[in-house]
Formats: C-alpha cells, sequence, structure tokens
C-alpha cells in the first residue's frame, strides 16, 4: 500500500509511505531537514507500523508537532483505511 500524507505544522509538506503487510518499505519526506528526514526514514525501514508509532507519536520540534510526529500520524491514518468496516 502507498501513503500519500499531507502534513501540517512541521518542515516537511508531505510524506510519502510505501507499506507491506503492516511493515514501513520505504519512506520519502519532502522538503524539511534532509539529513533528519532521511535518518528518520531509514531507522523505520524495515519495521512494523505500529512500533514506528509508539516510537515517533509525540514528538515536538517546532510547536506541539515535528516530522517523525507526522509520520506517525499518517501511519495511523494509514491503519485506519485499512481496517475493516
Amino acid at each position: 500500500m502507498k501513503v500519500s500524507y499531507n502534513t501540517s505544522g512541521s518542515c516537511a509538506s508531505r510524506i510519502e509511505i510505501e507499506i507491506e503487510d503492516g511493515v514501513i518499505v520505504a519512506t520519502k519526506f519532502v522538503d524539511g531537514c534532509a539529513g533528519n528526514t532521511q535518518a528518520v526514514a531509514a531507522l523505520v525501514r524495515g519495521m512494523e507500523v505500529s512500533e514506528a508509532i509508539r516510537r515517533l507519536k509525540g514528538i515536538a520540534c517546532q510547536g506541539d508537532t515535528s516530522c517523525p510526529d507526522q509520520l506517525a500520524r499518517a501511519l495511523e491514518q494509514s491503519q485506519c483505511s485499512t481496517r475493516p468496516s
């Protein structure tokens, strides 16, 4: 599954995520601090979605969110969209 998430309140403007069987395969931040966003993307590669959410949710940078927090929010939203209704 591919997810495109428009961020709010962080330097990155969008996050592109690829998830297979509940595991993060690839993450790309559009805009933002290149070194930090590339590092976050590398660290979550191969990680279960639920674990990434647990580790990243609530991290603040400028105000009450950050690029890692926005990634957690995008992952949470992706989980909601894959649950059966």
